[in-house]
């Protein structure tokens, strides 16, 4: 009877194992479900904002995070994703889905557009062009009669709370299935991380490094658009100066990094942290920028002692400080 106990016990351990986490995840998903119902609308609006720039940073986190290249103008593609939405409703009547749509498909194809070039340069170079690439969009978005110009545009008002609120919940977890079962679980995630890791020996062993760069640019800056258009509904107004700034794209690259770059789950947390962090400072202290003094020196943190971010800290994985910058090095080309 003892024996038959044991291997009874050994044989469902792993099922057992195998539906943890599944079952915490769908827990997890039918609480946020649940949220809005418990909440007052300040905290439904910032519960929205932590679910948006969860989206956002985990875009980032794919071209940053598994492929290794530091792109700073990502923020852009956000911008384009929010003027293609306003425009498209505002000047040619198009219902708001269809615009989204269309908004995260223009998004990537200008990834693609840009990503052609930009992608054979490397560290600093690539860096560089992407800050321009969004400065460039920024000024042209202030002249341009069809955006606006310098008096921004002015989308119809709907204000429901709850839907936006839903509709950031589906589009984010969209974005995060789709990182898990396109990086995470197939041999496109293989050949990023390749790429990360040694470059050259995989354009040795056959990998097709530009291309697969390219579109892992692409699929990085299709949420950003879907995201950038929801924002922009959401807000009602856009101007160059709110939905092309360059510390949005700042935030992205903060977020993913406090978090943990490379990892699924370390921008969701980073964006937790950080928008919960900002948000309660603003409501503690007013309008101000002390809470940047604090976020930080939390990267300055995560930096010397923990370049896995928060998710390495639940790992247990804390190093001395010429360690972590080592370990950082490893995933980040500079």
């Amino acid at each position: 009877m003892t024996f038959q106990t044991e291997g009874a016990r050994i044989n469902h351990t792993p099922v057992i194992r195998r539906f943890t986490l599944p079952g915490l995840l769908l827990l997890f998903f039918l609480s946020l479900l649940l949220l809005p119902l418990f909440l007052s609308p300040l905290w439904i609006r910032i519960a929205t904002e932590v679910l948006m720039w969860a989206g956002l940073a985990q875009s980032w986190n794919v071209i940053g995070g598994y492929t290794g290249y530091l792109s700073f103008g990502h923020g852009a593609f956000f911008g384009v994703g929010a003027y293609a939405t306003g425009i498209l409703m505002v000047h040619l009547g198009w219902p708001f889905g269809i615009g989204l749509f269309f908004s995260g498909v223009l998004s990537a194809f200008l990834a693609l557009l840009i990503g052609y070039p930009t992608l054979r340069l490397r560290g600093a170079y690539f860096a560089i062009a992407t800050w321009a690439f969004g400065e460039l969009l920024r000024q042209v978005a202030t002249i341009l009669d069809i955006t606006g110009g310098a008096y921004g545009l002015q989308l119809p008002a709907f204000l429901n709370l709850p839907f936006f609120y839903y509709i950031m919940l589906g589009v984010t977890g969209l974005t995060y299935l789709t990182i898990y079962l396109l990086l995470e679980r197939a041999r496109f995630g293989y050949r990023l991380l390749a790429i990360r890791e040694h470059e050259e020996a995989a354009e040795m062993v056959g990998v097709d490094t530009v291309s697969i760069k390219i579109q892992a640019f692409a699929l990085s800056a299709f949420f950003p658009g879907i995201i950038g258009g929801i924002n922009a509904y959401w807000v009602t107004y856009i101007h160059p100066d709110s939905v092309l700034r360059a510390d949005i794209t700042d935030f992205m690259v903060v977020m993913a990094f406090l978090g943990g770059i490379g990892s699924l789950w370390g921008p969701f947390l980073g964006a937790v942290v950080v928008q919960l962090v900002q948000r309660v400072l603003w409501l503690v202290w007013g309008e101000g920028t002390f809470y940047l003094v604090i976020i930080g020196a939390a990267i300055c943190s995560v930096v010397l002692f923990i370049p896995n971010g928060l998710i390495g800290v639940l790992e247990g994985q804390i190093f001395k400080p010429k360690e972590a910058i080592k370990e950082l090095k490893k995933k980040v080309k500079w």
